[in-house]
């Protein structure tokens, strides 16, 4: 039960199903319906290939985590050593890229070259800070694209949607560097809050996150967005995130930035719900 509760933080898995239900959406928005090859194909490949890319990000951040006092993570506890973590995260890809050519030649292209994009980031991409979190900013929108383009043609829908997660994403990688500001220095990654501060850090991610809010209501635009069922669980995620930027413009504390990135997420998962709800 330990070693499978430190594959699961090693892997977070949690992501991993979140980003699959993220290609079910985009196959479902764009299809209105639910094709069940390609939603359980699709998110397969997600959950695979995104716990293979955190492996493989926990292998290299090590030393980070160590300065970051990150007991968090698995390997930092001593729950699995950083050689198994490499292995779990090579055998994690394999069944992914498998799934991604069930779905079709095209989703393993796109799986391929946004899971080595992935690995890029992990291996050196990070330590370029703001390329790094436009990097994991895409890869938070990348599931709805990926869903959508292999269920035929993006949409307005998948279009916002992407965007404002992209934009979140963004938000929370720069809240993340506010957090390991002492620990990125080892690897000299020039995050936002290490090259231009602590205070600049915390204002732009507050100001995204509202440019994020603000994004979600122009899918009230589409008529049959115009409903409660949409409407509630947006309001819901953009409260989480309105709360969350104005902690963040007023001055956060460093020790509830991990906190305040977990509500993000769970913001997310409820935006996630909204679109899916608003399309039915």
């Amino acid at each position: 039960m330990k070693l499978l509760k430190a594959i699961w933080s090693l892997t977070r898995l949690e992501h991993g199903l979140i980003y699959g239900l993220g290609v079910v959406a985009g196959v479902f928005i764009t299809l209105e319906y639910l094709d069940i090859r390609l939603s359980v194909f699709g998110f397969l490949t997600a959950l695979f290939l995104q716990a293979s890319a955190f492996a493989l990000n926990d292998y290299f951040d090590y030393e980070v985590d160590v300065a970051n006092r990150r007991f968090d993570r698995p390997i930092v506890r001593g729950d699995i050593s950083r050689r198994d973590a490499l292995i779990i995260s090579i055998i994690l890809a394999i069944p992914g890229f498998l799934f991604a050519y069930a779905v079709s030649l095209l989703a393993l292209i796109l799986a391929v070259a946004i899971t080595f994009l992935g690995y890029a980031y992990d291996i050196k991409l990070k330590e370029y800070g703001i390329a790094g979190n436009v990097y994991i900013a895409f890869s938070m929108a990348a599931p709805f694209i990926f869903g959508s383009v292999v269920a035929g043609t993006l949409n307005t829908q998948i279009a916002i949607l992407s965007a404002i997660a992209f934009l979140s994403g963004l938000a929370r990688e720069i809240m993340k560097g506010i957090e390991d500001v002492e620990g990125d220095a080892i690897r000299n990654v020039r995050t936002v809050a290490r090259v231009y501060g602590v205070r600049t850090a915390e204002k732009a991610s507050a100001y995204i996150y509202m440019v994020s809010i603000v994004l979600s209501f122009l899918v009230v635009a589409i008529p049959e967005y115009m409903d409660v069922k949409y409407l509630i669980p947006v309001l819901i995620c953009d409260y989480i995130l309105a709360k969350t930027a104005r902690s963040l413009f007023y001055g956060a504390e460093r020790s509830e930035i991990g906190k305040m990135r977990k509500r993000t997420m769970i913001a997310l998962l409820f935006g996630l719900i909204a679109f899916i709800l608003g399309s039915v």
